[in-house]
């Protein structure tokens, strides 16, 4: 199992998301006045494997008020069972369909393979007129995620900078409550009214992640257009008796069953992340898992490769003050030689931010900052698996933190590695914002430099130098209150890794 985790996880990051390749099948066709309030079937094959296709459509006389609409037939057409697919009209240029999700107007379902249709409607064309027509078709296989220009993740800003996000949230497609209209009771929470509480907060981004299921994702792909300044990454919890992860960036069914046949095992479960470029984070390794929290911790009964995870959530909801945080299984794993990245989750379960209920104002707290690229799912993920992030513990719209660890002519950010020779100082600079009277605290190993701890200044910037040994460490820089409450948590600059 080691070896195909490796060679999966070697291949990942060449793979990704990638930018959209040519189309699988181009159809053209032309049309007269002869083709007024007719209907035209466009057929074209669908072959075994595919999981997704996605079609965009352009056509020609718009100016002379030709008009055409759009719908898909599977195999079989409205003579078969489920062949109807959908029908979007004249309001949609792409769209796409997949078993998992597909484009509002359009039914999820399996790819069958065989002959399937694009169906064309046309209301409007003038006796005299003509018009030409182009179908670009993808046909996409498992490890394509959601498709080109899949209108889930597309960029919102191609600004690269920090962008601030929460990375789990429950909704009415899992166990996501809220109080009804008329405030009486707590009831699945509609997945608009998540979406909503989230942009009230001020976020860049969201990763709603229901459990086990992706049954939320045609619902994001319909809001994204609405939510226009609020990049919305479709995620699942995975839950298994043996612990939870979060799953980013995978469109298809995981088998979630560890400890079945199909799934013997976690490492089982990460190599078929790692062959869909997925990026997985245990959730909250250190609840219990037990009655008062079934399945939480994470306790898995076999040996794990953890290099299959590229993050773990340090931080969950409130708990950084309590024993349970995730930190410290987080710095083991480190200290383990691991570089994996450390991120937050509000794993709010409460869709509204009524002020009469109890759980309300969760969503964002904490705050995952990444840097990215750009402010897409690709960008953010990318961020992730970097470790350019750190963690704003009470999710404040304001308060940053960025480290430049410099040797010669080397410079390293978090989650970066640089070389350091024996007898070799790192200069480090720390800008912040926002926390100005905090203290700075950094860790190295796990082990707080007491030596180092500072306050920060009016200005917001603070510098420290640091003698290497020649060994690998990581050293981390955090901001905490004068009384010791964590507020910044940052990722680790590697030295020697």
């Amino acid at each position: 199992m080691r070896a195909l985790l490796g060679i999966a996880l070697a291949c990942f990051a060449a793979a990704g998301m990638a930018a959209e390749r040519a189309p699988d099948l181009v159809l053209r066709g032309r049309l007269s006045g002869a083709d007024q309030h007719t209907y035209r079937e466009v057929p074209f094959d669908v072959p075994k494997g595919t999981s997704r296709i996605t079609v965009d459509v352009d056509y020609t006389g718009r100016e002379e008020r030709t008009t055409i609409d759009l719908g898909l037939l599977g195999p079989g057409g409205f003579e078969a069972q489920d062949g109807f697919r959908g029908w979007s009209g004249g309001t949609k240029r792409r769209f796409t369909v997949s078993a998992t999700d597909a484009t509002a107007s359009y039914l999820p379902g399996a790819i069958e393979p065989g002959r399937w249709r694009l169906l064309l409607g046309i209301p409007n064309i003038r006796p005299a007129a003509k018009a030409a027509y182009t179908a670009k078709i993808w046909l996409s296989r498992d490890d394509e995620g959601f498709g080109p220009e899949h209108g889930l993740g597309d960029a919102l800003s191609t600004d690269e900078r920090w962008y601030r996000g929460d990375l789990h949230m429950h909704t009415a497609h899992s166990d996501g409550g809220c109080l009804n209209l008329s405030k009486t009771k707590k009831v699945p929470c509609p997945l608009f009214l998540t979406v909503g509480s989230a942009a009230r907060r001020g976020l860049d981004f969201i990763a709603v992640s229901d459990h086990n299921t992706m049954s939320q994702v045609s619902d994001l792909r319909e809001m994204q257009p609405y939510f226009d300044t609020m990049l919305l990454i479709p995620a699942r919890e995975i839950t298994t008796f043996e612990g939870h992860a979060n799953l980013f960036g995978v469109s298809r069914t995981v088998d979630f069953r560890v400890g079945t046949k199909a799934v013997p095992d976690w490492n089982a479960l990460l190599a078929d992340v790692a062959r869909a470029h997925g990026v997985i984070s245990i959730n909250h390794p250190n609840r219990p898992n037990d009655e008062t929290c079934m399945g939480c911790g994470f306790t898995p009964k076999k040996p794990v490769d953890m290099r299959g995870f590229q993050a773990i959530e340090a931080i969950n909801g409130t708990d950084v003050q309590r024993a349970d945080t995730g930190i410290p299984f987080w710095e083991k794993q480190l200290n383990d030689g691991l570089r994996i990245t450390a991120i937050g989750g509000s794993d709010s379960h409460i869709g509204a931010d009524d002020p009469r209920d109890r759980f309300a104002g969760t969503i964002g707290t904490p705050t995952t900052v990444v840097h990215a690229k750009a402010l897409s799912m690709e960008g953010i993920l990318d961020g992730i698996r970097a470790g350019h992030v750190f963690v704003d513990a009470e999710g404040t719209r304001d308060r940053s933190l960025d480290v430049i660890a410099g040797a010669g002519t080397a410079q390293a950010g978090m989650g970066d590695d640089i070389a350091l020779g024996a007898g070799a100082v790192m200069h480090v600079t720390v800008r912040t914002a926002a926390v100005q009277g905090q203290r700075l605290v950094v860790t190295l190993d796990g082990k707080p430099l007491a030596s180092m701890a500072q306050a920060i200044p009016a200005n917001g910037e603070a510098t420290f130098d640091w003698t290497g040994d020649g060994k690998p460490h990581w050293l981390r820089v955090d901001v905490r209150s004068p009384e010791g409450k964590l507020l910044l948590l940052g990722n680790p600059v590697y030295v020697n890794h």
